[in-house]
């Protein structure tokens, strides 16, 4: 296992239901920057879990998720954010897995 990574993941869902079954997955697993942008510290299991879930929930030929790789929360995955205007506060570490 190679340890916790910071990832960015956003979603365009096509149809109502859908997307609040997306929406209610990506809270227990992140943290919301703007309603369909998520940052979510996982390990490699708990990717794997969420990709599953989120999977099983879209249309595959109809909605997009995303999956950005930012590095370790601790170096690239805290450092890469730059924002202009009112900057929003990033989690500190670890996951929110409810």
């Amino acid at each position: 296992m190679s340890g916790r990574r910071r990832y960015l993941v956003s979603y365009d869902i096509r149809h109502p239901k859908r997307l609040r079954r997306v929406h209610k997955a990506m809270k227990a697993y992140g943290w919301p920057m703007h309603y369909s942008v998520f940052i979510s510290d996982l390990d490699d299991i708990e990717l794997i879990d969420l990709k599953s879930e989120l999977g099983e929930a879209i249309h595959h030929g109809e909605d997009t998720i995303a999956f950005i790789d930012l590095g370790k929360p601790t170096e690239r995955g805290r450092e890469c954010f730059d924002f202009l205007g009112n900057a929003p506060p990033l989690p500190q570490s670890g996951p929110v897995i409810v």
